[in-house]
């Protein structure tokens, strides 16, 4: 059996938390007294805040402001700060929850992502048994933004896979980078970066009426080239502490790093964040170039035109009229079913990967004399055996010369959404979830009529020599 490529899949299940939890803590930038109450959601709820009662959904259109913060906000309420709590949920893979505020930001916490990843990942984190759609990169691509000067190379990858990239000028933080393999490594190696600010920009910041909540506990201050001892002296009353500023450490805080480059881990957290405004789980590898919230957010935006584009160019491609490149005869050459149980029309599409088919369902098929007299119904499990046949074909096309059968092996997570009636034509989509190993081949298959998904399941089929012919 000839070894194919791997696919990138498609398929994550959406998620939500079994009980609720609360945070508590000053805002970073508000500097008051805010909790969060965080709920379970039913699914495609999204992630969502409530706020004196009115509901502001996390997503791109409602992003407000990216200074040293993303906010959300909509005509009524906005919520400051989102990007730590984002991260976890993006890591834990929480697509649907209800949040309560007390208060206008998020709390601070430490400064990290660690709080909200450590008590959320024991709160029963539910499977709710319904698909969330991913936005999948299947070719390099790459985004710029003039206005910060960051960079973003983004390549495909079945997982996510960022890498972090730091200029600083002054050489107290310097040219630093971070790496996250995949997202698993998040919790361990990422949450616990805590968000940095130079001491000469405390000032800058304090006057714009943000950073009223930064405390020496909850932010990494640096000592850079352009305060003067005169100056950190000042910074004890900004800091809001009465103990004594050492002036011979790199940090003007009593903290301590948690990693050399924490920075630049915490750089990749926002990131995780602030991707999470897309309100899906991303597949690619990202190698990121000085980012920040604004560049960030902009990203999020071109991934998902990129999402949309790549949506309408595959419902374009599974048009019923496109001419065959395998009709009724050569199907029947490589598969041995035959009326009544031939429920494959034809051939559209045939890669080393996936195929499309088509299937016109008539009144005239023998089973709907049955199911049901009076209301006939596609069966759903015909709809299966329809996806298995069109997937044979695709497992026939790899297979070495000679005469080989098919046989189910398995179903898995098979769902049927809508109803099939007499006059639909069925487009069966079945793709590889991984290369052929042994004869056991292991398809995701989606039947549609038109672009309204009755059907889907992860099918397994081991493919056999038949005996006379070895």
């Amino acid at each position: 059996m000839r070894q194919k490529l791997k696919t990138l899949s498609g398929k994550t299940s959406r998620k939500t938390i079994g009980k609720e939890c609360t945070f508590k803590g000053i805002g970073l930038h508000q500097g008051s007294e805010n909790s969060i109450v965080c709920r379970p959601a039913a699914p495609n709820d999204g992630i969502t805040f409530f706020k004196n009662g009115v509901k502001i959904k996390v997503c791109t259109e409602n992003v407000q402001s990216t200074q040293r913060g993303t906010t959300i906000q909509n005509d009524k309420a906005a919520v400051h700060t989102v990007e730590h709590l984002l991260a976890a949920l993006h890591a834990l893979e929480i697509s649907d929850l209800n949040i309560d505020l007390i208060g206008d930001e998020i709390p601070i916490m430490d400064g990290s992502s660690k709080p909200f990843f450590d008590r959320l990942s024991v709160c029963e984190i539910v499977d709710l048994q319904s698909d969330a759609e991913c936005i999948i990169v299947k070719e390099y691509l790459e985004f710029n933004d003039p206005e910060t000067g960051s960079k973003y190379l983004i390549s495909p990858f079945d997982g996510l896979s960022i890498e972090s990239i730091l200029e600083y000028k002054d050489p107290i933080i310097g040219n630093q980078s971070a790496t996250m393999s995949n997202i698993e490594e998040f919790g361990p190696n990422i949450s616990a970066s805590r968000t940095f600010v130079l001491a000469s920009e405390l000032k800058y910041l304090f006057e714009s009426n943000l950073i009223k909540g930064g405390r020496p506990d909850n932010a990494l201050v640096f000592r850079d080239a352009n305060i003067s001892e005169e100056g950190v002296m000042k910074l004890q009353k900004l800091l809001g502490t009465n103990e004594q500023v050492k002036l011979d450490r790199k940090l003007l805080n009593k903290l301590e790093l948690h990693f050399e480059n924490e920075p630049a881990r915490h750089k990749l957290l926002d990131l995780v964040g602030d991707l999470y405004l897309t309100g899906r789980q991303i597949k690619a590898k990202i190698k990121a170039y000085k980012p920040g919230h604004t560049s960030n957010y902009k990203l999020a935006k071109f991934l998902l035109e990129y999402h949309e584009k790549q949506t309408k160019k595959a419902k374009a491609m599974y048009d019923p009229n496109a001419k065959a490149i395998k009709d009724v005869n050569q199907i029947q050459e490589m598969l041995p079913h035959r009326y009544p149980f031939l429920m494959v029309d034809k051939i559209i599409e045939l890669s080393e990967n996936h195929v499309v088919g088509v299937k016109n369902v008539s009144i005239n098929e023998n089973f709907f004399q049955g199911h049901f007299p009076g209301n006939p119904v596609f069966p759903g499990v015909l709809q299966m055996e329809a996806l298995a046949q069109c997937g044979g074909i695709l497992a026939l096309s790899l297979s070495e010369e000679g005469s080989w059968d098919t046989y189910f092996v398995k179903m898995d997570n098979v769902k049927f959404r809508n109803m099939v009636y007499p006059g639909d034509t069925l487009i069966l989509h079945m793709e590889l979830m991984m290369p052929i190993k042994r004869g056991i081949v292991k398809m995701y298959g989606k039947a549609m009529v038109g672009e309204k998904l009755v059907s889907e399941g992860e099918l397994t089929a081991k493919i056999v020599k038949r005996e006379n012919d070895k």
